[in-house]
């Protein structure tokens, strides 16, 4: 146990983790080997952050992200016995057990021992939070675009968070990064911009502002976010399908996501965009995103 924990960065002896219905110390938590999730990837997850605010401490959006995780549930089949409202009160109180103000959360669905291919006897859950920077820095990115492309939507439920969809995420982070990037951007199974291995894509052109349509994405709740200060800041927003092409020539990029929260993106393929970053309209969104988050007075400014 020992060598373990000193190999994990995201908890000590000291941290506390709810499980099915208790709250526990991480280290003396064990899993059965013979998990559905663990040989298969048949489980589900989220991503959720809670921010040191003006208020207090807030977790961003914690209703919206436990309504997708029974949403992603029920795609997949795995049985959602879990109320909303009460993992939103656990979430806090795990909070407050690690003293936690700053932090990323991770709850988990996971399924029973099963071997077979079928959906799971039993479902467990478990919330976790560690304390955690943006996920992809605080400087503006180089990106590739990615030899694997985002999987099939006839394949698998896509707009599901789903564990198993994430060897895909995997593959293309680290193939960029082994390439001299910062993060890939995926293209659809028709070669279409699809999004990045965590986060979804929106660049600018003349003043207005494109994202992947649904379909192909996991549309994301910092995505949704997004729309919803595009129409306070006036910020004209249109979803369709994409080339690199139409990326490669814009005018400024950014990556968002939960974890990621809003990052700008310097190049692709080593060509930089247009605009300084300073002056694109993704800044602007990263600032009113902080400010909206961060619970300050007047966050969305025209």
């Amino acid at each position: 146990m020992n060598s373990n924990l000193a190999l994990n960065p995201y908890c000590n002896k000291n941290t506390i983790l709810f499980s099915n219905g208790e709250y526990c110390k991480a280290t003396e938590k064990v899993i059965d080997l013979y998990g559905q999730t663990l040989h298969y990837g048949y489980g589900v997850f989220e991503g959720i952050r809670a921010y040191k605010t003006e208020n207090g401490t807030k977790i961003f959006k914690v209703k919206e992200h436990y309504e997708r995780l029974k949403r992603s549930c029920e795609l997949i089949n795995i049985s959602f016995q879990y109320n909303v409202d009460e993992l939103c009160e656990i979430t806090y109180e795990v909070l407050r057990k690690n003293n936690f103000q700053d932090a990323y959360i991770r709850p988990l669905v996971y399924c029973s021992p099963n071997m077979s291919l079928t959906k799971p006897t039993q479902v467990s859950i478990m919330i976790c939070a560690w304390e955690w920077g943006a996920y992809l820095g605080d400087t503006l990115l180089n990106i590739t675009i990615s030899s694997f492309c985002r999987p099939h939507p006839r394949s698998t439920k896509v707009e599901a968070k789903v564990c198993g969809h994430y060897i895909n995420s995997i593959l293309a982070a680290t193939e960029a990064k082994e390439k001299g990037f910062d993060e890939a951007v995926l293209l659809d199974s028709d070669g279409f911009l699809a999004e990045g291995p965590g986060s979804n894509l929106f660049f600018e052109k003349d003043g207005k502002l494109f994202t992947p349509k649904t379909g192909n994405i996991l549309p994301g709740i910092t995505r949704a976010t997004v729309f919803e200060l595009c129409k306070e800041l006036n910020i004209e927003l249109f979803e369709g399908s994409y080339t690199p092409n139409d990326l490669q020539n814009a005018d400024g990029a950014f990556l968002c996501g939960t974890a990621a929260e809003i990052i700008g993106i310097n190049s692709l393929e080593k060509k930089n965009f247009n605009l300084n970053w300073e002056n694109t309209l993704g800044k602007k969104l990263q600032t009113a995103y902080k400010n909206l988050v961060m619970e300050k007075q007047f966050a969305i400014q025209n």
